[in-house]
């Protein structure tokens, strides 16, 4: 042994630790060098309270996503290459420091997008039907699999009448800068063509909007007019008749605070607990590449995020869990409209 790496609390013990060196006959004489532990935000890393967690049944075991563990990570779909990025990112210190999770988020995101298939998922649908569509007509658009990566190639989608798309791509009433679909408005559907909403289906006993009625112009497939018209918003889908139904967790910070550690007097650290930390959506519909997709597999949800074939996954049920988010410009716009309510 030629160096001793230790964290900070063996600082103390190294007088003892050289006067053993000088005091006996070895060939060699290890060097001690002490560095700070890594503490990461919103997260505790000690085994112990690692331990409670599991056994309190604050979290599923030890391979649950929102654990700091190896099998956590696996589980939510980190890859080694972005865990051994965000170490060399962060380096070794001498002083004890917070690392922002953020940075571990950043390096999986950066790793990610080079290597996954593009996909589309629709999380919270909404029924669209295409009135001027021709009904049972089925084709198939072109979709591309990755566009950091030409030679993964491209795949088909199919495209019908009826589609689905997510809810908050909709807004009856839109604000400034929402440039989604709204009454009256046209958009690009990814891949395929531009659509005009025309009316809106309410539930008559709620009054919430189960249905939009649309129409689209045929001489837009691909996402282009002829006439060279622009259109602000584009929005994915899927085939209501071809889509693929899934379970999606989207896993969020397992703490609320920065450091959970950090807690009034008399206060334990699970007082800290995220409780919005999962949250389970059912009913999701995904493109049918999907079905049959492997635990483990990993693709990004186009415009959402992502994601994780979690190995809850059977033939019958396909269970998706969320890595890491996409950066959302307008959600952070209605969090600050939110916040000035």
């Amino acid at each position: 042994i030629t160096h001793s790496l230790c964290t900070l609390e063996f600082e103390d013990h190294r007088p003892l630790y050289d006067w053993f060196l000088r005091n006996i006959d070895v060939p060699c004489q290890p060097r001690q060098i002490e560095f700070a532990r890594l503490n990461l935000s919103h997260t505790v890393l000690s085994k112990r309270k690692l331990l409670q967690l599991v056994e309190q049944g604050h979290v599923a075991g030890w391979d649950d996503p929102r654990m700091p563990t190896i099998v956590g990570f696996r589980r939510r779909g980190y890859t080694p290459e972005a865990v051994r990025d965000f170490c060399d990112r962060i380096g070794i210190a001498k002083a004890n420091s917070i690392v922002s999770v953020a940075q571990l988020e950043d390096a999986v995101r950066q790793d990610l997008n080079k290597r996954v298939l593009r996909v589309m998922g629709v999380l919270r649908p909404l029924k669209l039907v295409i009135e001027n569509y021709p009904e049972g007509q089925v084709e198939q658009v072109e979709a591309v699999n990755n566009p950091e990566d030409e030679s993964m190639g491209s795949r088909e989608v199919p495209f019908s009448r009826e589609l689905y798309i997510e809810q908050t791509d909709f807004h009856e009433d839109p604000p400034k800068k929402y440039f989604r679909l709204a009454p009256g408005r046209e958009v690009r559907l990814r891949y395929a063509y531009f659509i005009t909403c025309r009316e809106v289906v309410k539930d008559p006993q709620t009054g919430e909007v189960i249905e939009l009625r649309c129409t689209y112009d045929p001489e837009t497939r691909g996402g282009y007019a002829p006439d060279g018209r622009k259109v602000r918003g584009t929005i994915h889908w899927v085939s209501a008749a071809h889509a693929v139904e899934a379970e999606v967790r989207l896993y969020d910070h397992l703490f609320a605070t920065i450091n959970p550690e950090d807690v009034d007097e008399g206060g334990d650290y699970t007082d800290a607990l995220n409780p919005a930390s999962l949250e389970t959506l059912r009913g999701c519909r995904v493109e049918p590449s999907l079905a049959g997709a492997p635990a483990g597999s990993r693709y990004q949800f186009e415009r959402q995020g992502y994601v994780c074939v979690d190995p809850d996954s059977t033939k019958d049920r396909l269970v998706i869990n969320r890595t890491v988010t996409l950066r959302d410009t307008w959600a952070k716009i209605e969090k600050a409209r939110a916040g000035r309510q």
